[in-house]
Formats: structure tokens, C-alpha cells, sequence
């Protein structure tokens, strides 16, 4: 047992602490026979680097694998990382560009070898950083969502799912990217508003009886128009449905329809409507009868003008970008004397999150998955309770949003990515197999075959994420990152990846073991992109929900409250704060600020003041090695017959049940803030303090007794605390003593009720608060810390009510006398009626009836309808400690009042700023506790 240095440095165990647990395999103890117990993480992007939002997500979840590994589980946390196509080819293809090179410079086989060689030199950055934030992962079988097994998976999904029904090829809008070339999903889209402008044109009616009034913010797609929009009960246009109107420019007749769609309060009521180029407007098209197939596209992918099918639009319109067109539309409806007016107005314009591209609504082929039928059973496992959604104010949104779910675009235009398993014959037909030779047989010989040319949408592996990380569909653990031979992985993908290592199996079909998984920790914002499809597919695939439990937490913001965003400056690096204040206090402060349905506010101080909580424990690690106190041999209270270490073994035990009940209602804040208070104030602040004469030999007081407890306590405090801060506890668990296991790996505290010990609870509660009102009364009155003082006890109750008999209170006076000498710096104690003083020095009792006392000078406070004064005469200046607090009460209530005026000023209310009002009533709740404060001070002088 080395004695510990006087400072906590954390980044002098950190790196220490976790290289040894990982090292050691103890993020997966062997543990044959144990109950299963199984979270897996939202596999991070690939490319990722570790910013708040994880740090807060794998902080949960690392705080519940530890628990239920401390619990004796088999707990198993998967990880594996996102092969997040996207983002991965953005920056293989910006290395290129470093290079003078493009994509397109290769063949698609080539590229692809080359995201392969840029994830095994720099892919995976977020792994390292994760594991700086103590993520005890089972690393040993880390997954990734293009290794070989994993990619088995993916295609026999497609392919099971395309049998049944479920997956198909169709002609829809989707949110294109010209930027990137590429369907994307509506999770990376960004909304801004942008400074733009509403035209109002007039569309000529073709009988040539007058105009029909529209207005659009994108007036360049009325090139590709198809209907003008009215509602059926709009008196105003009733006669001029199923009237046509003849477009500027192109001169294209477009019907004139009854949809509710059109708002008869927005504008003129009227809405032209381009199904090829809006998402309401594609179902109002299809509303009026219109195929997919007919509907006019007027863009090309990489967003210019192309001709549509009737060939109508004008061939200088053609090759235009669509702001250029914009721009030549309305000079074009101006010349015809058609454009009426243009309003300046802030616009809602989606954006692609990674090209900074405005995202156009664009008609394409793509593949889909029938989301709608594959909800259904997630719905039910929802309602039934199979899944509990927590908190569950979110199930009226999950239900909301399943029961009108839309058909799921799986396809994306890349080259990096699960390539879809579908070959196109010579003749159009479409055969789908998991692999090429597959394809062929299917096929038939001589028939020639093109595989297509798109990747799945990440989120369609993903969503396999519960299952296909444990081997499914194979039985042997022995192919977990197997399943497809090399020249199956080549026809499917392109590239054969570098050679992975075999995972360590624990028996086989581990994914029969470990499905369902207890919890998933997810935060809010992905609840349908990937959470919910998780339950599609594991309910389709395995007839079983993925998980048990699915926690959504809020987002982290700003400490003002606003979204965190690089463009607005004002994001926080999760690896900045633990370099400057430790992991454990980021995690920590996760912890205590996430409270169930609410987002979290960035404070850097909090994170300080956790720090600051590390250092406390660090100090009370100390005095136990100072006062040889050592850890103990075990989980079991020791038996115990002094009060003091009653109370604090009964306070453990409660901590121990309040601790396990927020485990179970996944209160992490309710967990933490629970030990926090116990540490710091049950613990450190007046056990240990309370524990001191005994320490130093006290006469008639148990200090191996003490010894004992207090070790016993202390090693409960790092059990309950090693999941929200798993370094520094473990460092203290080895610091004092010998240990025959890690901390890690020991056993969560029992909460024995036996050991609850009323009476000492009964008896030390009453202690503290009397030694805190000795000590709030003297800092109220300015009592100089050094004074000493006596205290005289009236019997008489207060109020004429019964309060406890005398005899009990002499006898609670004589047994704690020596620590109302140390902690309240009393030196006498006496019983006005009786006569009767304790001298807390040496524990005696003596006789002074007859004594007669002046109560002139004395400060006075009741505690359980019992009196007690403080002489202070000799210790302060009674008049100018009077006058003093007269003062100050005037002073205070004059802001009070000052600040009650303003808020009842219905003016300053409304005009001013949220954050100024806010701040006025904080100040006048300051204000008014302030001058009840010292109007209680200057009462308790008599």
C-alpha cells in the first residue's frame, strides 16, 4: 500500500488504469454461468471524432455496463464502429484531391482498396478516443460494418427481404445531394433560414377568360409545373376546377385541381404544384391521378436543367444550375407581363450537412424497403410493454410517427458501401442474390447480368447492429468476422478488405445467448433512423425485439441553451475538458445533469466542481492511510455497537437501496447526485470529522471498531462510485491495501436491512442538526471561529407541546459531549431547570442548581420545540452586532422591494430580454432569502 501524493492528478491514472483493465480482459471477465447481460453502442461513424453528444451517450451507457458487471453479470458491451459511406468517400476522395487527383480516376475496385487503406491507417480515431473517456468496451470483439461477417448479414437481409415482398425498386422523390451525387436521408439534412424571396406570378387560364393567381418560393420548377391547386372549398375557384391553365415559357396546359393542400388564407390560394420537385406536391400528384412514371423531372443530378418528356422547356433554359434558371424564369414572366410582385421573406432551405449543398426534391429510381408493413409489429411491441420507452412521453411521438411512416429509401449513389445485390438482365428483369454466382444460377447461363451500381444506406446495416455484431445468421462463433469468402466479398464490394482477427467466442450462437439486449442508450434525434429500425429488423429476422429497454436522452447544449453548432462557435470538446479536468468529471457531470426528458446545459464549472468532488475523495483517502484505516475483506456490514458507526454503516445501507432503485427507473441523475450528497456531506464532511477524537484515542471510545467501519465504508463509497468514475476509484481501491481483485471486478454492496440501525440514525441526525444550528447561529452573529462558548438548554418545550423527555436529552447531551466540544466549541452544556452541566471537556456531570443566569446577550434557537441559548456577551459586541443586522435587513429588503417592483411591471416583463427577466427574478429570490436570513439572526438575539 503506497502512501497517495497530497494533489489528485487525473491524467496521471487515467492512461495507467485503462491500459491495464483492457490489457487484463476485464472489460469481459470470464464468467461462465453468469446471467447475460448485453448493451451494445451506436457504432460511430468510421471518420468520427468524439464530440459532447458521445461523450454524454457512452457515459450512460458505460456507468450501466460497469454496474451490471460489478452486479456479477456477464455483461458485454459490443462495439464496432460505422462504415459511414458518406462521410468515409468524402474524405478519401478530398485525400485525392490533395493529390490532383478524383474518384473517378479509378475504377471503382481501385477506389474502393483505397478506403480500405485509409481505415487501417487513420479509420478509427474515435475508438481511441472513446477509451480516453473510460469506455469499457469489449474491444476484443469489436465489429465494423463492412468486416466480412457483418457484410453475410447485410446481403442476406436484402435478399430475405426482396423474397418477401418487403424490398422493391420504384420511382419516388427523394432528398438528393447534387453536391455529393447521392439520395440522402432526412438525418443529414440541415434546415437554415435563408434571406430569400416569394414571387407571385399569374397563370393565363386557356380559354383565355382571365389568370389564376400562384406563388412559389422556387419559381424556376414551374418549368416543370403539372397542375395549379385549389382547395375544394374555396368558393372562389369552385367553378374553375377541372379547367386547364397554359404555363409561361413552355406553354404546357396543366389542369386546374380541388386538394386540400391549397391553404385558402396563405396567399392567393392557389398552389402550383410540381410533383417531380416537392414532396407535397408529389402526393398531391399522385391525389389527382398521376403515376410516378408520368410525373416531369426538369433537373439532372448534378442539379442543371434538363429537358422534360414532353420536351417543352426552351433550349436556353437547358445546362442552366437551377439558380441561374431561376434567375432567366423571372425575367422570362416578366417579359410576358405575368409576374405581379416579389416579397422578401426568410426562407426554411435544406441543406446537405456534409457537401453544404441545398438539397433539391428529386424524382428517381430507388430501391425501398416497405417500411410501413415491417412497423407494425414494432408498434405492438411497443404498446405491449415488450419494449419500454423511457422516459415515456416519447411513446406518443414513436406511435405518432410508425403509424404514418413512409416507404424507407435504402439506395445511395457510391461506391463505399454494402453494394446492392441486384443484377439487371439485358431484358429489365431484376434478379436479387447474395452474390454473383448466386445471381448467375438464378439467372440462367448465357444470360448476361450488371450488377447495380448503388450502395445501401448505412442506416440499413445498422440497423442489424443487435444481432449481426454477435454472427448471426452463422451458428459458430468461430465465423463471427467470416462468412463470405474472399471471392464472394470481391464480386459484392469491389475490394477485398485487410484480413481481421478472429473474435473470441464464448460458445456457440452467441446471438441466441445475448438476443434481446437489456437497454439501449440512445439520444433522442436518431429514435427512427436507427433505434426503430432495429426493432423491424430484429422482430422480422430473430421474432424478437432487439432490446428491452430503450432510454432516449436529450442533447447537450449550449449554457445558454441554444444547439450547439460549429457554425455558431459554440461547441465544446469533450477531450479538452477531460484533459483539463479528468474523465470522471466529464462523466460525472453526464451523469448528475441527465435528467429524464430534458436536455443538458454546458457548465464548464460543474465539470470543475466534479473535479473538485474527485479531490475531496482524494483527501478522505488520505486520512483513512493516515489513520490506518484499510480496506476490507468484506461485502457484509461489520458488526458495530458505538452510534457513530451505526449511523454511518445505516446511512450506507440506504444509500446502497436508493442507489438501486434509480438503476432500475434508469435515473442517472437520481444515482448520482445520491452518492455525490453522501460523499460529501453524510461521509466526508461529518463522519469522518465526527470519527476523529475516536481516532486519537478518545477514552471509552472503539477505535479499532472505528478503523473498521470507516474502511468498510469507504470501500462501499468506490463500489457505488466506480461507475461514474471509474479512475480514480480504482486508483483508491488499491491505495488502500492489498487487494486480491481489481476494483472493476468486485461486488456491488448488498443492502442488508438489518444493518438500518434506527435508534443511532435517530440519534446522530439529532446531533448534526443541533451542531448545525450552533454553527449557523454563530456565523449568523459573527462569532469569531476560534471562540469558545457554553450553551444553556431551557426544558421548558416551546409552544407548550410535548417535546422529548428531559432525562433522554441529558442523556444525548453526555453521550455526544465530545463532540459538541470539538465540532460546536462548546464547553459547557447546562440544563437551566435542573442544574445539571455537562463539562464537554471531560465528559463530567455536575450539579449548579441555584444558580441564576442573565439572559441579556444571548443567542437563541429551538430544535425540536426545545430552547437553547448561546451566551455570547463575552465573545461579541451585543449593540453593534444588533445594529449591524438592523442594517443590513433594511439594506436587503430595499433591493428586495426594488426588484419585486420591476417584475410587477408588466412593461419591463415584456420588452426586456428572457434572460434579463430571468435574472431579476433569480436576484429577488436571492434578496428576499437574504433578508429572512438576517431578520432570523436578529431575533435570536434576546
Amino acid at each position: 500500500m503506497s502512501e497517495l501524493p497530497k494533489t489528485f492528478d487525473p491524467a496521471d491514472i487515467e492512461t495507467r488504469w485503462y491500459r491495464h483493465w483492457e490489457e487484463n480482459g476485464l472489460f469481459r471477465p470470464a464468467r461462465d454461468g453468469a446471467e447475460p447481460w448485453t448493451i451494445v453502442n451506436p457504432p460511430p461513424n468510421v471518420t468520427g471524432n468524439l464530440h459532447i453528444g458521445h461523450a454524454l451517450d457512452n457515459s450512460l451507457q458505460d456507468i450501466l455496463v460497469r454496474h451490471a458487471r460489478l452486479q456479477g453479470k456477464d455483461a458485454r458491451w459490443v462495439v464496432g464502429t460505422d462504415h459511414a459511406g458518406i462521410a468515409t468517400q468524402m474524405v478519401v476522395e478530398r485525400r485525392l484531391g490533395e493529390r490532383g487527383e478524383k474518384r473517378t480516376d479509378f475504377s471503382r475496385e481501385d477506389f474502393v482498396r483505397k478506403v480500405w487503406e485509409w481505415k487501417a491507417e487513420s479509420g478509427g480515431q474515435i475508438t481511441g478516443q472513446l477509451r480516453r473517456l473510460g469506455c469499457s468496451m469489449d474491444w476484443a470483439n469489436e465489429r465494423f460494418t463492412m468486416d466480412e461477417g457483418f457484410s453475410r448479414a447485410v446481403l442476406k437481409v436484402f435478399v430475405d427481404l426482396y423474397d418477401d415482398g418487403l424490398i422493391y425498386r420504384d420511382k419516388r422523390l427523394v432528398n438528393w445531394d447534387p453536391g455529393l451525387g447521392t439520395a440522402i436521408s432526412d438525418l443529414e439534412v440541415e434546415t437554415r433560414e435563408v434571406q430569400g424571396q416569394f414571387w407571385h406570378f399569374k397563370y393565363p387560364l386557356s380559354d383565355g377568360s382571365g389568370h389564376i393567381h400562384v406563388a412559389t418560393t422556387r419559381p424556376e420548377t414551374m418549368l416543370a409545373d403539372m397542375a395549379v391547386a385549389v382547395h375544394p372549398e374555396d368558393e372562389r375557384y369552385t367553378a374553375l376546377v377541372g379547367k386547364t391553365v397554359r404555363l409561361p415559357i413552355t406553354g404546357r396546359e396543366i389542369p386546374i385541381v380541388a386538394d386540400e393542400h391549397a391553404d385558402p388564407e396563405l396567399g392567393s390560394g392557389a398552389v402550383k404544384i410540381t410533383p417531380g420537385h416537392d414532396f407535397n406536391d408529389f402526393e398531391v400528384g399522385k391525389r389527382a391521378g398521376l403515376k410516378p412514371a408520368e410525373m416531369l423531372n426538369m433537373l439532372g443530378a448534378d442539379a442543371r436543367v434538363v429537358q422534360t418528356a414532353d420536351g417543352l422547356i426552351p433550349e436556353e433554359f437547358l445546362g442552366l444550375d437551377r439558380f441561374e434558371a431561376r434567375k432567366k424564369v423571372v425575367q422570362a414572366i416578366e417579359a410576358e407581363g405575368l409576374l405581379e410582385q416579389v416579397e422578401d421573406r426568410v426562407i426554411q432551405t435544406p441543406y446537405g450537412d456534409r457537401s453544404g449543398a441545398v438539397i433539391e426534391p428529386w424524382l428517381t429510381d430507388q430501391w425501398y424497403v416497405d417500411a410501413e408493413t415491417l412497423a407494425k409489429p414494432a408498434i405492438e411491441a411497443v404498446r405491449s410493454g415488450r419494449i419500454e420507452i423511457v422516459p415515456k412521453s416519447w411513446e406518443k411521438t414513436f406511435f405518432n410517427w410508425m403509424e404514418n411512416i413512409q416507404p424507407w429509401c435504402i439506395s445511395r449513389q457510391l461506391w463505399w458501401g454494402h453494394r446492392i445485390p441486384a443484377w439487371y438482365a439485358e431484358d429489365g428483369s431484376i434478379v436479387v442474390a447474395e452474390n454473383a454466382e448466386a445471381a448467375q444460377a438464378k439467372a440462367g447461363e448465357g444470360v448476361t447480368l450488371r450488377q447495380d451500381e448503388d450502395v445501401l444506406d448505412t442506416w440499413f446495416s445498422s440497423a442489424l447492429w443487435p444481432f449481426a455484431t454477435m454472427g448471426w445468421p452463422e451458428e459458430s462463433p468461430s465465423r463471427l468476422r467470416e462468412g463470405l469468402g474472399e471471392g464472394d466479398f470481391a464480386s459484392s464490394h469491389g475490394s477485398v478488405p485487410p484480413p481481421t482477427p478472429p473474435a473470441s467466442g464464448r460458445g456457440d450462437a452467441e446471438w441466441r445467448r445475448r438476443y434481446p439486449g437489456d437497454v439501449l442508450i440512445s439520444g433522442f434525434d436518431i429514435l427512427f433512423f436507427w433505434d426503430a429500425r432495429m426493432m423491424m429488423q430484429g422482430l422480422h429476422f430473430l421474432d424478437d425485439v432487439p432490446f428491452k429497454k430503450l432510454y432516449l436522452h436529450g442533447l447537450v447544449r449550449a449554457a445558454d441553451g441554444a444547439k450547439m453548432s460549429k457554425s455558431k462557435g459554440n461547441t465544446v470538446d469533450p477531450l479538452g475538458l477531460i484533459d483539463k479536468y479528468g474523465a470522471d468529471a466529464l462523466r460525472f457531470f453526464m451523469a448528475a445533469m441527465e435528467s429524464q426528458g430534458r436536455d443538458i446545459k454546458m457548465d464548464e464549472r460543474r465539470v470543475e466542481g466534479y473535479r473538485n468532488f474527485g479531490t475531496k475523495l482524494w483527501n478522505a483517502a488520505r486520512f483513512c492511510q493516515a489513520n490506518g484505516i484499510g480496506g476490507s475483506a468484506h461485502v457484509e456490514p461489520p458488526k458495530a455497537n458505538f452510534a457513530v458507526n451505526r449511523w454511518i454503516i445505516a446511512e450506507t445501507v440506504r444509500t446502497v437501496q436508493e442507489i438501486d432503485l434509480a438503476f432500475a427507473d434508469l435515473r442517472f441523475d437520481g444515482a448520482a447526485n445520491t452518492i455525490y450528497q453522501f460523499v460529501w456531506s453524510r461521509f466526508c464532511d461529518w463522519y469522518l470529522e465526527l470519527i476523529k477524537p475516536i481516532l486519537q484515542g478518545e477514552r471509552g471510545l472503539d477505535s479499532e471498531e472505528t478503523r473498521t467501519v470507516a474502511g468498510w465504508v469507504f470501500d462501499q463509497i468506490l463500489v457505488m462510485l466506480h461507475p461514474f468514475m471509474p479512475f480514480i476509484t480504482e486508483e483508491l481501491w488499491h491505495a488502500l491495501g492489498e487487494r486480491d481483485h481489481d476494483l472493476i471486478v468486485a461486488q456491488w454492496p448488498i443492502a442488508d436491512a438489518r444493518a438500518l440501525y434506527p435508534e443511532a440514525r435517530k440519534e446522530i441526525d439529532w446531533l448534526i442538526r443541533l451542531v448545525s444550528e450552533i454553527r449557523r447561529t454563530r456565523a449568523e452573529l459573527n462569532v469569531p471561529p476560534g471562540a469558545r462558548t457554553n450553551m444553556w438548554i431551557e426544558e421548558d418545550v416551546a409552544g407548550g407541546s410535548a417535546g422529548p423527555v428531559i432525562t433522554d436529552l441529558e442523556g444525548l447531551i453526555q453521550a455526544n459531549a465530545v463532540y459538541l466540544n470539538r465540532l460546536a466549541r462548546l464547553d459547557w452544556v447546562e440544563f437551566l431547570r435542573s442544574g445539571t452541566v455537562f463539562d464537554t471537556g471531560t465528559h463530567e456531570r455536575l450539579d449548579r442548581s441555584g444558580v441564576t443566569h442573565q439572559a441579556e446577550g444571548c443567542a437563541t434557537f429551538v430544535l425540536d420545540d426545545v430552547t437553547y441559548m448561546l451566551p455570547l456577551a463575552e465573545v461579541v459586541d451585543i449593540a453593534e452586532e444588533r445594529a449591524r443586522l438592523k442594517k443590513g435587513v433594511a439594506m436587503v429588503e430595499k433591493e428586495r422591494d426594488s426588484l419585486a417592483a420591476r417584475l410587477q411591471n408588466p412593461k419591463f416583463v415584456e420588452r426586456a430580454k428572457p434572460e434579463a427577466v430571468e435574472k431579476a427574478r433569480a436576484d429577488h429570490a436571492d434578496k428576499a432569502a437574504e433578508a429572512e436570513r438576517l431578520q432570523a439572526a436578529l431575533s435570536r438575539l434576546s
